[in-house]
């Protein structure tokens, strides 16, 4: 009804919301454009009165004047690859929750450490099935046990799904020449950004994926730089930070400026230095399209 109601010369603006790409999709035939933009662009999230009613005037108001910043739409396949990495990291944290329920049972217990790394392993799973436990500790291990058996099937069959559709992603196959770079890793980064040559420098990327610091000047003191923004995908974020952890175990240029900035920075800043790092080689590697080679 709403989207009949329209003319074909109107423009839409409506904010990020769970189901706004499925009503940007359902209004772009009827309508001339449909911006979708973010609340944090907007001031609205900040506005001291904020209604419904308002905030439909507030986004009118800066449309018309030309000043509203639209959210790149993602195309189907990147909309279905981020649906399913958002499913798989759904359920390795409902996995990471079972198994902390049960660390917290032998801690309840005062039980020592098991003498092995892997307690989820399979002879963890028989040292944990032969502890004698109070009947109600031994129901919230064993249910703890019956998800994570559970979880683990539904974590297999999810990647191998997106290994399917990732493995025929040529910028994906790409990313994954870089040493410590995995499937998820890049498949993540892929599923945040879409295309490479949206971005006219490798530091707008790195601003859209919020690695850039904050920087805070007032008056004639000079600026300063703070922390990363952590603006943009979260997820994406965080894939490029494990893998940084992996590529700096790699000998290579990467773990060469890692060693160098933790010498003087320390190591949580070297590591995010690194995955800013990892964010430019992308771009340079997608860009230009060549696979990695630093030797």
């Amino acid at each position: 009804l709403l989207a009949e109601s329209l003319l074909p010369t109107d423009r839409v603006a409506l904010e990020v919301t769970g189901c706004g790409w499925e009503v940007a999709r359902l209004l772009e035939a009827h309508v001339q454009r449909v911006v979708v933009v973010s609340p944090d662009d907007t001031g609205i999230s900040s506005a001291r009165a904020k209604t419904d009613k308002l905030d439909s005037r507030t986004l009118a108001s800066l449309l018309w004047k030309g000043e509203l910043d639209a959210v790149w739409m993602p195309d189907e396949r990147c909309r279905v690859l981020r649906r399913r990495l958002a499913r798989r990291e759904q359920l390795m944290r409902a996995r990471t929750r079972s198994k902390n329920e049960i660390q917290a049972v032998l801690q309840r217990r005062l039980q020592d450490k098991p003498p092995f790394a892997d307690l989820f392993g399979v002879k963890g799973r028989q040292w944990l099935a032969g502890l004698e436990l109070p009947v109600e500790e031994r129901e919230s291990v064993d249910a703890g046990l019956r998800q994570i058996v559970f979880l683990d099937v539904e974590i297999v069959a999810v990647d191998r799904v997106i290994a399917q559709q990732a493995l025929l992603w040529p910028e994906i196959r790409r990313l994954m020449t870089v040493s410590g770079v995995n499937l998820i890793c890049a498949a993540s980064f892929m599923a945040a950004i879409g295309d490479a040559s949206r971005f006219l420098t490798s530091r707008r990327l790195v601003a859209y994926l919020g690695l850039d610091p904050k920087v805070r000047q007032s008056g004639e003191a000079p600026a300063r730089s703070g922390r990363i923004s952590k603006r943009g995908s979260a997820s994406a974020r965080w894939a490029l930070v494990e893998a940084a952890w992996s590529v700096v175990k790699q000998p290579g240029p990467l773990r060469a400026f890692y060693e160098r900035l933790r010498a003087r920075r320390g190591h949580g800043k070297a590591i995010v230095a690194t995955a800013r790092k990892l964010t430019v080689l992308f771009w340079c590697m997608l860009t230009r399209g060549e696979d990695y080679a630093h030797q």
